[in-house]
């Protein structure tokens, strides 16, 4: 399998980006294709000479960048010669199985909807973002992560479906529950559009098991949570925040005296066990569920070892055949 990677993306690139994927290929055996200025790509991966088996990272030119600021429509339209859109036409043309981008998380989303459509009876693709929990199996699926502010029933059920489908090959979950992020576990609770999405997935085939309220999601209520983008970019945002300030809350505190540093020593891999369940890092990159091909979006800070993750993620759920079982999940949706 080949799998494309915009070197050019992200505030790390192309440093951790290459780091990253030279890392990866410890642990999978596909070709990665490094997408950007070649002369600093390949620079930079001179750097890891010997790391990786030959021929197992090629780089593949493109001349143009798409910043964090740029107008997604516009950018995509413009920059045609952009490490993003270069490395999704790899995809739309055969030439590599899977894209993943650190950048404009706006411009990949119009890239793979322009470049390459979306899947037969998806009405709308959604951002997929493993969100750490202390509970259930260490983290949850959260759909959408934030693609689509405004969502009709209709979109929430197609989440559910798509994420429940994620969940089953990337991550090996047999049957996962879903849950619907709402203000109350009532039925009657929510918005109309609410209240018609949990008529709708209580009617589904899915493993429904109803609302879950905010203070819930971080016990590990459900195994995919559905909301809408807007909602879902918000929950996303307070857990990476919260989960960041306890940690420099804890370290703050057990290295405050000379007594606060041994207790920390004695508890440095509780410690080291904790911090890793609560970074998104170690879950890979968030894909973009709907599209006709896989699109993997990693965090736009990611390091190498966020990186690796995302490439060996996305290794593990193309290879599974998630975009067969979503087309032929979502292809009843169609003749609904």
């Amino acid at each position: 399998m080949r799998i494309a990677v915009d070197a050019m993306g992200g505030d790390k690139a192309p440093f951790e980006i290459v780091k990253g994927c030279v890392r990866a290929c410890d642990r999978i055996d596909d070709q990665i294709i490094l997408v950007g200025r070649d002369a600093l790509v390949q620079a930079e991966l001179d750097k890891y000479e010997g790391e990786y088996a030959p021929g197992q990272i090629t780089v593949f030119n493109a001349g143009d960048v798409i910043h964090g600021d740029d107008s997604p429509v516009q950018a995509v339209r413009r920059k045609t010669d952009s490490s993003m859109v270069v490395a999704v036409d790899l995809v739309r043309d055969g030439r590599a199985d899977a894209v993943l981008s650190a950048g404009n998380t706006g411009a990949l989303m119009v890239a793979g909807l322009m470049h390459l459509g979306r899947v037969p009876g998806v009405e709308r693709p959604a951002i997929v973002s493993p969100l750490p929990n202390i509970g259930g199996s260490g983290f949850s699926l959260l759909v959408d992560a934030g693609a689509n502010a405004e969502c009709r029933a209709s979109n929430l059920l197609g989440f559910a479906k798509m994420g429940s489908i994620y969940m089953k090959d990337a991550f090996g979950k047999k049957d996962p529950t879903v849950g619907l992020i709402n203000i109350g576990t009532e039925e009657t609770k929510g918005t109309e559009m609410l209240k018609e999405a949990y008529k709708l997935l209580k009617a589904s085939d899915l493993n429904f098991v109803g609302n879950v309220e905010a203070r819930d999601i971080s016990s590990g209520a459900a195994d995919v949570l559905v909301c809408d983008g807007f909602t879902g970019n918000i929950v996303l945002k307070l857990a990476e925040g919260v989960a960041w300030d306890i940690m420099k809350t804890v370290k703050q505190t057990l290295t405050e005296d000379a007594l606060s540093k041994v207790a920390a020593l004695m508890l440095k891999n509780k410690l080291g066990a904790l911090k890793s369940r609560l970074d998104y890092s170690v879950y890979g990159g968030a894909p973009i569920l709907g599209l006709k091909g896989a699109v993997f979006k990693m965090h736009g800070s990611s390091a190498a070892f966020a990186v690796e993750n995302a490439v060996v993620r996305a290794s593990v759920a193309t290879s599974a055949g998630f975009l067969a079982a979503i087309e032929e999940a979502m292809k009843g949706a169609e003749l609904e």
